[in-house]
């Protein structure tokens, strides 16, 4: 393989940015030499005075307990000992947990032996384990406890997360059957066995070849004849997360050498990689469509986690694959690339982050990082899992993506607490003993997801929001602690530019917390770009409610795009219609313009990203909504609010519609929309089109015209019926009718080894369109079917039979009532060929006009409006807005802004306000330890009970059980912004 020579510029300050050559390479033996200068001094069990007072320190080893094998049914071939690990024994019961797995048992097992060979060493340490299955866990939690000086506790657990397969998964590859079976189609090819069997020993993985999967017919899920199930076999992966990606790498490139694709690689530094990329990953796609090659990128994570299996061999990070038709066209990808990366220049910046919170991060938010890096097109180096080291580096081509990544980083520490609980005097009889401790703390952390250690009579807690109030109130329980005399700190991290926002004029808002709940708050810790908030007392319930007091007082926000064309008419002269709106809401509204994000001339993406945020206090958040509709009541339809559509294309096909770039870029400057592929490793079929709202679905449309499709459908071959298809009437007449009403095409063939149930002879027609008409394909037939009865023949359908749409209520409620015009929907049909069929068929037509297209059915009609009301496919539930001139009007909460608002929008990333704090006590009531959402979605609109002026409302109390703010533990709600907004 070629390797391309990087050289990093080594001269490069702390907190201001530098610019290296043009061809850079990194080094990053320095960068740890300085995170080994720069220890945490935030990490929970470094904070002792004395290095060789021992510890006890408690955490959660991410097993993944719950990771269930693949189904038996569907096992068609499985690697060495794969299925003894992943299925349960033939003679257990069929209630077993999934975390009696095999390989869930083996896990803990191994744990154990390190443990206990950790004990049994030379050092003064001892490790602990612990398996519980908590009340509030979906299943089994292993804790880790171990004893000693600091420096070896630490030590300990680096070797424990680093020995230890963390984060245990399943990645699933979609394969054509024809690739895997033999002339005959009678078995497996040896050839893919003996492939699938050499990727799992080289990467240590088990892998499963199974059968196309069932699906119900109401999902549209089909293949060629088989009712309920999909055309595509699968090839599913299970290892931890480093191994499971290097085998589905090779899986991809496997299924592309036996398309007859030839696999190349070469070498690139791994920080350069998403640099590369580009946003988006814009100059891959472009160098991917130009060469029609297929580029795989390495994990950009793959150095921060040491574990390999055992006999396994780790990939070279620096490696990049390249599949492509000739070695021509991979040498021409070769070239742009170097090309590329020739004309870089890297800005650089370092930032400190504590070590603990680099551990959370790592452990649990990597899907966000990955979102962060590839949004900006930068990468971000940080220290090695459990080193103790609290320096990043990012890295750009531009000090604006640098700095916006560094704030979005920044703004993710804010999601993870820390915390102190001081035991000042407790009686000589009631302290615990050394196995008391093991025991309390490994039900602390089995209940709370929080790391714990305790030494000196202090607890010390970092983990989630959430986490670590749970812990709090876990500990609050214990009798020795609440007998004695105590004193708790809990630390929050928040953006500079939010204190003022937080404290209120002259300290207001703090000093009202303070005298309401009898704590101290501190504002502390202050850096280049956040502080901390320190909520102290000497009561529990008293620090619980000065937090609670505190967290409503957090900003609340939402962004979202507006152009800057309708800023002025949204602001009004001198302020009015944005203060009246303001005032009304008590929500803050700040717009930015192009030249508040880097000046005019930047690409397209930069101008589409979210420039107008509303924001305000947590216990007030649910009015941002209200404020949102109100600004875009002002915009028109053509920009109405932006949102995502997600449009399923076979993985394979995208690498054909990339090579009509520029096709796709003039339909996304008809419709001011963005077409966003996914990257060439993920292995997805999902393509998000984004934009305008009354836009997106006619880019929809006009993109699955780029996508052909067809369905076969069996006939039983009469000689009537033979006759007809054979006759001029049908080849001139019919055939051009369908194609220019219908817009399918239609072409008639015979299948000697397709018969029917007696072995009469079949005929099969075979309906080719474009994605964007499937839905003509059931009026084709059925226009067909008329011309059949007129000429007196009766089709007998064998295979393909199309479904019709969902029956409308009415036919349910008059089940018992024999009447013609009420057709009863089939029960046992075969279901067509692709996804775009079945009840679902109206999920990829975006245009109105061509849902209701001639000749439209009543059937049609009604799916049409069930799928408007049921679909999941719209952010906003449905493709369109009914009954208004303006999209924001029918609805006082729009899916699309409370995804923003709840998952996709970072809350913390905007300027400070003041808003006017009011004189009454509007301070909600929660459970303390909840795991809440902060979505007010569910509560009706507040601007009913609202009076006029600043003030927020007190008689009418928020029934979320969180503290108003957006969700920052990680779950399947939350997720990372797809946009996000530059710095302010």
């Amino acid at each position: 393989m070629n390797k391309l020579s990087m050289h990093w510029n080594q001269r490069m300050g702390g907190q201001t940015f530098s610019m290296s050559r043009p061809v850079p390479t990194m080094n990053m033996a320095a960068l740890n030499q300085q995170n080994k200068a720069a220890a945490s001094m935030h990490s929970p069990s470094l904070s002792p005075s004395s290095k060789d007072m021992p510890i006890h320190y408690s955490f959660n080893v991410p097993f993944a307990s719950d990771l269930a094998g693949p189904n038996t049914e569907d096992i068609l071939y499985a690697t060495e000992r794969a299925v003894l690990r992943w299925t349960h024994p033939e003679d257990a019961p069929d209630n077993v947990p999934i975390y009696e797995l095999p390989v869930h048992n083996q896990n803990v097992a191994n744990l154990r032996q390190a443990c206990l060979n950790l004990t049994n060493g030379q050092h003064p340490i001892e490790a602990h384990v612990k398996s519980t299955v908590p009340k509030r866990g979906k299943g089994q939690v292993t804790t880790v406890c171990l004893s000693g000086p600091p420096e070896l506790v630490h030590r300990g657990k680096e070797q424990i997360l680093n020995d230890t397969p963390l984060a245990l998964r399943c990645t699933v590859v979609d394969i054509d059957g024809e690739l895997v079976l033999d002339a005959g189609a009678t078995a497996l090819k040896s050839s893919v066995i003996d492939h699938l069997d050499k990727i799992a020993r080289f990467c240590g993985v088990d892998i499963f070849l199974l059968g196309p999967k069932f699906a119900s017919l109401a999902e549209g899920l089909n293949t060629n004849g088989e009712a309920g199930r999909d055309q595509r076999w699968r090839i599913a992966v299970y290892g931890d997360m480093e191994s499971a990606e290097h085998a589905k790498t090779r899986v991809l490139i496997f299924i592309d050498t036996l398309l007859g694709r030839i696999a190349d690689g070469t070498m690139l530094e791994l920080s350069l990689h998403t640099v590369v990329c580009g946003r988006s990953r814009k100059n891959i796609k472009v160098i991917e469509s130009a060469t029609n090659t297929a580029i795989y990128f390495p994990p950009p994570f793959s150095q921060l986690y040491r574990y390999c299996p055992v006999g396994a061999q780790r990939r070279n990070p620096e490696e990049i694959f390249i599949t492509g038709e000739s070695p021509q066209s991979i040498a021409m990808a070769k070239q742009k690339i170097h090309e590329l990366v020739s004309r870089t220049r890297l800005f650089m910046k370092d930032a400190h982050v504590a070590a603990a919170k680099i551990d959370s991060i790592l452990l649990s938010r990597l899907d966000k990082v990955r979102k962060i890096m590839e949004t900006n097109g930068t990468f971000i180096q940080f220290p090695p899992l459990a080193s103790n080291h609290s320096t990043i580096r990012i890295q750009g081509v531009e000090g604006l993506h640098v700095e916006r990544t560094v704030r979005d980083i920044m703004s993710l520490t804010g999601q993870f607490y820390s915390a102190s609980w001081w035991i000042q005097q407790v009686e000589t009889m009631a302290r615990p003993s050394p196995a008391d401790i093991r025991t309390m703390l490994s039900d602390i952390c089995a209940n709370s997801e929080a790391e714990v250690s305790f030494e000196n009579l202090t607890f010390t807690i970092t983990g989630s929001d959430e986490a670590v109030k749970m812990a709090l109130m876990v500990i609050s329980d214990i009798k020795f602690v609440s007998r004695s005399q105590y004193q708790i700190r809990v630390k929050i991290e928040l953006a500079n530019e939010h204190k003022e926002f937080v404290s209120g004029k002259k300290n207001g808002k703090i000093n009202k917390i303070m005298g309401q709940s009898s704590v101290q708050i501190i504002f502390d810790g202050f850096n280049e770009y956040n502080f901390n908030i320190d909520v102290c007392g000497g009561n529990y319930e008293a620090m619980k409610s000065g937090l609670l007091l505190v967290e409503q007082e957090m900003p609340a926000s939402i962004s979202f795009h507006v152009p800057d064309q309708y800023h002025k008419r949204i602001i009004g002269i001198g302020g009015q219609h944005i203060q009246r709106i303001m005032k009304k809401h008590s929500v803050f509204v700040k717009f930015s313009n192009a030249m508040d994000r880097g000046g005019v001339g930047r690409e397209d993406d930069d101008i589409k990203v979210d420039n107008v945020i509303c924001r305000t206090p947590a216990r007030n958040a649910q009015n941002l909504e209200l404020v949102k509709s109100e600004i875009l009541d002002m915009v028109d339809r053509a920009d109405s609010e932006f949102t995502n559509q997600t449009v399923t294309v076979d993985r394979l096909y995208h690498r054909q519609l990339l090579a009509r770039l520029g096709q796709l870029e003039e339909l996304e400057k008809k419709w001011n929309c963005k077409i966003t592929f996914p990257s060439t490793e993920t292995a997805s079929d999902d393509v998000i089109i984004s934009g305008p709202e009354w836009q997106v679905p006619h880019c929809v449309d006009e993109f699955l015209g780029l996508v052909p499709d067809n369905h076969e459908l069996v006939l039983a071959g009469t000689p009537e019926l033979l006759t007809f298809l054979t006759s001029e009437e049908f080849n001139t007449e019919i055939i051009t009718k369908l194609k220019s009403q219908y817009e399918v095409e239609v072409k008639c063939h015979q299948d000697k080894e397709e018969l029917t149930e007696d072995g009469s002879p079949t005929v099969t027609l075979v309906w080719s369109f474009t994605r964007n008409n499937a839905g003509g394909v059931r009026d084709a037939f059925e226009f067909l079917n008329a011309r059949f009865a007129t000429v007196g023949i009766e089709s007998v359908i064998v295979k393909g039979a199309i479904p019709r749409p969902k029956s409308d209520s009415f036919e349910e409620s008059l089940q018992f009532f024999d009447s013609k015009l009420l057709q009863h929907a089939p029960l046992n049909t075969d279901s067509p060929t692709k996804t775009s069929f079945g009840e679902d068929v109206t999920r990829e037509r975006s245009n109105i006009f061509d849902k209701l297209r001639k000749p439209g059915s009543m059937s049609s009609i009604s799916s049409f409006l069930d799928r408007r009301k049921n679909s999941s496919h719209s952010p906003g539930g449905s493709l369109f807005k009914l009954g208004s001139s303006n999209p924001s009007k029918t609805s006082l909460i729009s899916i699309e802004s409370t995804r923003s608002f709840n998952a996709d929008r970072n809350p913390w990333n905007d300027s400070g306000v003041n808003l006017a704090d009011d004189d009454g006590t509007p301070w909600p009531t929660r459970q303390f330890g909840s795991n809440g959402s902060g979505s007010s979605s569910d509560h009706k609109p507040m601007h009913l009970l609202q009076s006029a002026g600043d003030v927020t409302p007190k008689h009418t109390m928020r029934g979320s059980t969180d503290s108003g703010r957006p969700s920052t533990s990680h779950s399947t709600n939350s997720g990372y912004p797809g946009a996000i907004g530059p710095p302010r």
